[in-house]
């Protein structure tokens, strides 16, 4: 059996392909779809990542997600992570082990700044 999920705004539809070709569509919330980041998460929308500077422990992963209508980039000022270009609704996930300050940017818009502060808790 083939599943392919496509979402649209709050609802998402699920297309069932059986071996014999007959085709189910279902609809299930838009939840099911799409999973939720686990830790922190940073927004890109408008050219602007929110919060701009984010606060947290050693071992957390923190989770960018391009809401904006074009494509953006994370990439740390010391290269410690980058993401390929992130189209809309695409994340970046990044665990960050070690204490310290990691300034960030947009690749394709470097007026795009950022920062995570890790600090032992």
């Amino acid at each position: 059996m083939f599943e392919h999920t496509l979402r649209a705004g709050a609802l998402a539809l699920v297309m069932t392909v059986s071996a014999v070709g007959v085709v189910a569509l279902t609809s299930a919330p838009a939840s099911a779809a799409a999973p939720v980041a686990a830790g922190p998460t940073v927004r890109i929308d408008n050219f602007v990542f929110g919060p701009q500077a984010l606060t947290v422990t050693p071992g957390t992963t923190v989770t960018w997600i391009n809401q904006d209508d074009i494509p953006h980039t994370v990439v740390a000022g010391d290269r410690s992570f980058k993401s390929k270009v992130l189209d809309t609704d695409e994340r970046f996930s990044f665990t960050f082990t070690k204490t310290g300050e990691y300034g960030y940017f947009c690749s394709l818009h470097p007026h795009m700044v950022g920062k995570v502060i890790v600090k032992a808790g």
